[in-house]
């Protein structure tokens, strides 16, 4: 990918996460408020696992961008599941486990989309 088209991926892989984890947390029983706040982590999180990534691969090479986003996602997967746990209304899932469950659905669905 060339960084001219970062901001396009960007966007792309936003939209595509909030749907995703917005219909899976839909479909575990969350609603409204809880959803907005799926909404409005991913809005903070995604940008970050999305760039650096790129960043790693333009600049170093593909192990490189791999190991950044291991690091990425299990970062996003701790710091979402604090944000759930103080935030989220429907406390039937733990949060970290919902976060893990979200973050699978819509890293596996994405590869499979892109």
């Amino acid at each position: 990918m060339r960084l001219s088209e970062l901001p396009y991926y960007m966007v792309k892989c936003l939209l595509l996460t909030i749907l995703i984890e917005v219909l899976v947390a839909f479909i575990l029983g969350y609603r409204k408020k809880d959803l907005l706040n799926v909404i409005l982590v991913n809005i903070i999180t995604n940008p970050i696992v999305v760039t650096i990534p790129v960043y790693f691969n333009v600049k170093y090479g593909l192990f490189e961008r791999n190991v950044s986003l291991a690091i990425l996602e299990v970062t996003t997967l701790f710091t979402e599941g604090f944000i759930y746990k103080k935030s989220l209304n429907n406390k039937k899932i733990n949060p970290f486990v919902l976060s893990l469950l979200l973050n699978l659905a819509s890293y596996f669905l994405g590869v499979i989309i892109n």
